[in-house]
């Protein structure tokens, strides 16, 4: 395997291109890079700090941005604005709320290029997994009427119970206040939409954090919504180091829950500053794909390589390590070796790259840290394994041993990572011994396998015969286990995680 054009001296440097549109998030530009600004209280501004971040594309490292670097002041600025604006955002009609969702995606959708142009610069995706990026946003705000079918709340009848005959109670869902949103790099735009849509749907105001490594995209969404016709202080964004502001957020007493995806580390630090108020959690992941000895070895093959290396491998839902029962490891290890290779990393701007770089260099390091520990061990190197910068090889590692790393820690790389075990049993002992609980596959051609492997995995979702995408939310996901996290994302289940019960006991 060899990189394409991993240093684009043909193509030429990357550059953001923003739209009109966009012109209120841009405070200045010098020498074609722009320095954004922060969103509180419906203001586009400088942070108080004064300071500013570089802002580099892992393409080949270009200075493509500066943004705020926040500090804890415009942390409480923020959470004051969408405090204040509580009241008068609770009065703005649902049917209102929705329509400007819906705007929003209009507004998108005629912007839908400036999107994608911006994720594949800021965060290194290809052409095509970039706009499946902006596609699934806009199709989430479209969908925003199947979020609100959670809010119609229940009836109960009194008169089944000796101790409230006479009496009826009606349990309604009320928004929770003020909802702290913080999304990782890896899905810029589509993760953090995913959290603001439903909130404000449900009536929250919000205060997001836009993740450092890639915060162009967010702003933009939040523009995009402004231009909607969304009202000031409802939408608060603020950028700047991740350790500070996320602790900021999640410690305030006006924040009323916090909503965060991003690694089990910084997850328990927010889950201990958020102390005990509602909290959703989405971490990582070390998804076993296990290939048992009747299923289609050639469709498990070319599925679970696409599920290790989509998205150079950054994703909690990607698959960690392949589980192949002995019986056909064999042949599944040269579909595998086969498959692998007609993946190609390099520039993602460039024609049949399918693997663009990782979000920096030290990142790349962290994952090929991963490989080399377990050759060390004694697995085999098949394909790849070759770095530049931030750009990881597809990789094939075989006889990957059980005690190397690789195999219980999140890879967050385009490593296929292949066990050997002995039979169904094994597979699912080894599964369930990770300490991470998100997602899981099983390709099988007996359905009664399929359903028992499903119910022995100690996942949130388990995928029959396909690798696990989580696309617009569709179907409700979200971690089993602590290091993976908290709560459910999903249309519909994630209003669940932003709006409070009330039960109103009425005579009668």
């Amino acid at each position: 395997m060899t990189f394409v054009d991993p240093q684009p001296s043909a193509i030429g440097a990357p550059q953001l291109d923003l739209p009109d549109l966009f012109e209120p998030i841009v405070a200045s530009t010098t020498d074609g890079v722009p320095t954004l600004r922060i969103l509180v209280g419906g203001e586009w501004q400088a942070a108080d700090t004064g300071e500013d971040f570089e802002v580099r594309s892992p393409i080949d490292g270009t200075l493509i941005a500066r943004a705020q670097r926040g500090g804890k002041g415009d942390v409480e600025r923020a959470i004051a604005a969408a405090t204040a604006a509580r009241t008068g955002f609770l009065e703005v009609p649902a049917a209102e709320r929705l329509r400007i969702c819906e705007d929003a995606a209009q507004v998108m959708a005629g912007s839908r290029s400036a999107f994608q142009h911006t994720i594949t610069i800021d965060l290194g995706k290809t052409a095509a997994s970039a706009d499946s990026e902006a596609g699934t946003t806009i199709e989430r705000l479209d969908l925003v009427r199947e979020e609100v079918r959670k809010i119609f709340g229940e009836y109960i009848p009194g008169d089944w119970i000796p101790g409230t005959i006479g009496k009826r109670g009606v349990v309604l869902r009320e928004p929770l206040g003020t909802v702290a949103a913080i999304g990782p790099f890896n899905y810029p735009l589509f993760i953090p939409a995913s959290k603001i849509i439903p909130a404000l749907a449900a009536g929250n105001t919000v205060v997001a954090k836009a993740p450092s490594d890639a915060p162009v995209a967010l702003l933009m969404f939040a523009r995009a919504l402004e231009e909607a016709g969304l009202p000031a202080g409802a939408l608060n964004v603020v950028t700047g180091p991740g350790s500070e502001l996320g602790d900021a957020l999640a410690s305030h007493p006006d924040i009323s829950m916090v909503s965060f995806t991003g690694s089990s580390t910084a997850g328990r630090a927010l889950a201990r500053a958020a102390g005990p108020k509602p909290i959703h959690l989405e971490l990582g992941g070390n998804g076993a794909g296990i290939v048992l000895s009747d299923a289609d070895v050639e469709d498990a093959a070319a599925k679970t390589v696409a599920g290790a290396f989509k998205l150079a491998g950054q994703r909690c839902s990607g698959l960690s390590r392949i589980l192949v029962e002995e019986a056909v490891y064999d042949e599944y290890v040269q579909r595998a070796l086969g498959e692998a290779q007609t993946w190609t990393a390099g520039d993602p701007r460039a024609d049949g790259v399918g693997i663009g770089p990782l979000v920096n260099a030290e990142a790349c390091e962290t994952v090929h840290g991963l490989v080399r520990d377990a050759l060390d061990k004694g697995a085999e190197l098949l394909a790849g394994g070759e770095t530049d910068a931030a750009y990881h090889q597809p990789t094939v590692l075989a006889a990957v041993p059980l005690d190397a790393d690789i195999v219980w820690e999140e890879t967050f790389g385009p490593v296929l990572t292949i066990v050997k075990v002995r039979d169904e049993d094994d597979a699912l002992d080894v599964a369930n011994r990770s300490r991470y609980g998100l997602d899981s596959a099983v390709f099988t051609s007996d359905l009664n396998r399929a359903w028992r492997v499903a119910g022995a995995l100690e996942v949130g979702m388990v995928t029959v015969n396909d690798a696990p995408s989580h696309g617009v939310g569709h179907f409700p996901f979200g971690g089993r286990t602590p290091d993976s996290g908290v709560g459910r994302e999903g249309l519909g289940y994630s209003i669940d995680e932003c709006t409070a019960l009330k039960t109103v006991v009425l005579p009668g």
